[in-house]
């Protein structure tokens, strides 16, 4: 059963969200190792932002349609060829997956490299945090289809690790 976003206007303002991250790490600063560091590098470099960002965000969007309802104004979001198709989508998936490699560069300090973007979606957009955690599962899988031989446990350790951490640093600012 899914949480509701809280009703009254004290609760939307505290980002208070009667939801546990499942994945919570503890709120101390998470230690990439050398090589989780490394692991993420190799293949960052080689992923193509467009692309994985935006198939990641179409995704998501497909797979849980509850959160197409935080996209009102990128129009037809209807079906998945639609969504596939759309150059909103497309856009947004760019910009989120920048800000994904904005986070393989500041590793050591996730939650001040997100402390903006986690005030934006909490005081202004009001997303449920969980989102972060499903969006960093799309990325993860998106990620996997194209680079299968590549993603070794090893690189997918990494990157779940890293994908928790930027969920939790975007989620900071609701606790």
């Amino acid at each position: 059963m899914r949480n509701k976003r809280p009703r009254s206007e004290a609760a939307a303002r505290t980002c208070f969200w009667p939801i546990r991250l499942t994945s919570k790490l503890p709120d101390t600063m998470v230690h990439f190792t050398t090589e989780e560091k490394a692991a993420v590098a190799s293949l960052w470099a080689k992923v193509n932002v467009e692309v994985v960002g935006s198939e990641s965000l179409a995704r998501l969007l497909i797979v849980y349609p509850w959160t197409q309802r935080l996209f009102d104004s990128f129009g037809n979001l209807y079906s998945e060829s639609a969504i596939m198709g759309n150059p909103k989508v497309k856009a947004h998936g760019r910009k989120v997956l920048n800000s994904f490699g904005n986070a393989t560069k500041h590793m050591d300090d996730l939650k001040g490299t997100f402390t903006d973007l986690s005030e934006l979606h909490c005081d202004k957009l009001h997303v449920d945090p969980e989102n972060f955690r499903l969006l960093g599962n799309m990325i993860l899988i998106v990620l996997a289809t194209h680079f299968s031989k590549e993603f070794t446990p090893q690189i997918q350790a990494a990157w779940q690790k890293l994908t928790n951490a930027v969920a939790n640093a975007l989620a900071h600012k609701y606790h």
